[in-house]
């Protein structure tokens, strides 16, 4: 059991948390239980939370890893941890902060949500469907959506930077469109002749609506004058419906994913790919690289005759 101290130093601290931070009663009672099982861990050690350095906390953290502990769950009992060290040092009641030598644990980056070809030839099906059937001011919006599908999966830009590409941009070059991207960068990045056929059709409909003149290429009577992403996703999903896909799976960014993966997948270059997305760092880039492992070795497993059956 912990210390007589302990409890008494672990007392004091929610009260400041209480009173000073206004923390919840919800936060306040997952505080204790971190702070109470770490003082119990330090106990079994022969330590004391009072007089902790970095390898009582280090070794805490390992015990929380080995009962299998999520990591975010791990990074949220360090910050109790490191909250509570440091009250006890600012209140005199520990010489040192051995906290502040500890490394936050780092959270697995995810895979990406993934589509494959076959789901965006789908896509793209439905989206061309619906130029068949629309009529007047649904004839506008029809040909928008073909657009955006075509021109976000063939480029691979970021919604934020679709949805605000203007029409100078997309137009005054024939092969590639101008893209400002984060930080202000600019980069040149190729369309396919597909999505420049789908462009120029919906420029050529655009120039007879009501929102011609437009410095956008995507205008809008909303306040940003241009279409939003959260309206773009929203009309994705009704087309990935109609389209017999999982709407919910589906997204302008799923789309950049299969961009991304199925460049990859075909041998493109890395430094090329991470070009063409905007990345500024090529271990953004890479994460693609893991989709593709993973894919091969569930074809490993699924398919080569040595593999181990469940």
């Amino acid at each position: 059991m912990p210390s007589s101290l302990a409890p008494r130093l672990i007392e004091r601290f929610l009260e400041m948390m209480a009173a000073e931070r206004g923390a919840s009663a919800n936060t306040l009672s997952a505080y204790r239980r971190d702070l109470e099982a770490y003082a119990e861990e330090s106990t079994s050690r022969g330590s004391d939370i009072a007089t902790a350095d970095p390898g009582n906390i280090r070794g805490h953290l390992a015990s929380l890893e080995a009962l299998g502990l999520a990591r975010s769950s791990a990074a949220r009992k360090l910050s109790a941890i490191r909250q509570f060290h440091r009250f006890l040092h600012g209140d005199g009641l520990a010489k040192d902060n051995p906290a502040t030598a500890i490394d936050s644990p780092r959270a697995a980056r995810p895979l990406p949500k993934m589509i494959s070809r076959q789901e965006v030839d789908a896509l793209a099906d439905a989206a061309r469907a619906r130029l068949k059937s629309a009529k007047g001011q649904k004839l506008l919006k029809a040909h928008r959506l073909h657009c955006l599908v075509e021109m976000l999966y063939a480029t691979g830009l970021r919604v934020s930077e679709l949805v605000c590409l203007t029409v100078q941009a997309a137009t005054s070059e024939r092969d590639f469109i101008l893209v400002k991207g984060k930080g202000g960068r600019e980069r040149l990045v190729p369309v396919s002749a597909t999505a420049r056929a789908a462009l120029e059709d919906y420029l050529a409909v655009l120039k007879t609506s009501a929102t011609a003149g437009s410095k956008w290429l995507f205008p809008s009577s909303g306040a940003e004058g241009h279409l939003t992403r959260q309206h773009f996703a929203l009309e994705l999903k009704g087309l990935a419906a109609e389209a017999g896909l999982d709407a919910a799976k589906l997204s302008p960014h799923v789309l950049r994913h299969g961009f991304a993966s199925h460049l990859l997948e075909g041998g493109a270059d890395l430094r090329a790919v991470q070009q063409m997305l905007g990345h500024a760092d090529i271990s953004t880039t890479q994460i693609y690289t893991h989709v593709q492992a993973e894919r091969l070795r569930v074809v490993v497993e699924t398919h080569h005759p040595l593999a181990k059956k469940s």
